[in-house]
């Protein structure tokens, strides 16, 4: 008695045509299963999967190279990042004395008394005495410094542009709102840079 091999549809062994050499078939020599991790496909021996810059690294470039950059810019106005920061408190917040400033900076008042002398004598700023404390200073913008904040504004804005170039206008809001709660987690304080607090 003679046994027929059954054959699939295509002429191959089996009832589906599921031979050896059948194309679509699972586990051929020339193309091996390749098991899945969690996140997908596994990479191919040898070959290195590109490495992620960690966020914190991220921040300390990217505000290293802001830093730089703004220092670079006001330059063209003989200014120094202190002493712009210095302004922009002043400006935010006229008729405080220095000893309060020194303490929201966070710097050594001996520091600041220089920083304060700087300005004065370019007629940006003023020391007045304290209608509450005749012993203290209180700080405020002269009629000039007011015109140089915006200079030193337009300077910012394109500063800020500059450093958020590629991002539409959400994105730019909500990389701020993020960097801001951030900030705050850290306890820092609003418009003050930590490079105030070094001696």
């Amino acid at each position: 008695m003679v046994t027929k091999n059954h054959e699939g549809p295509d002429g191959l062994d089996g009832p589906g045509g599921s031979g050896p050499d059948r194309p679509d078939e699972p586990g051929r020599p020339d193309e091996p299963d390749r098991p899945e991790g969690p996140g997908g496909p596994e990479p191919q021996a040898g070959v290195i999967p590109p490495r992620r810059t960690g966020s914190a690294f991220l921040l300390a470039q990217l505000g290293a190279h802001a830093a730089a950059q703004f220092a670079q810019r006001i330059s063209e106005l003989d200014l120094t990042p202190p002493q712009a920061g210095l302004l922009r408190l002043v400006a935010w917040n006229p008729g405080q004395s220095q000893q309060a400033i020194a303490r929201q900076l966070g710097t050594p008042a001996s520091r600041l008394v220089l920083l304060v002398d700087g300005l004065e004598e370019r007629g940006l700023i003023e020391r007045r005495r304290n209608p509450a404390d005749r012993r203290h200073h209180a700080l405020y913008l002269t009629g000039e410094g007011t015109q140089f904040m915006r200079e030193l504004g337009r300077l910012g804005a394109a500063h800020e542009d500059d450093m958020t170039d590629g991002l539409t206008v959400g994105e730019r809001a909500t990389l701020n709102d993020l960097l801001s709660r951030l900030a705050d987690r850290q306890g820092l304080t609003t418009g003050v840079h930590p490079g105030y607090r070094r001696t």
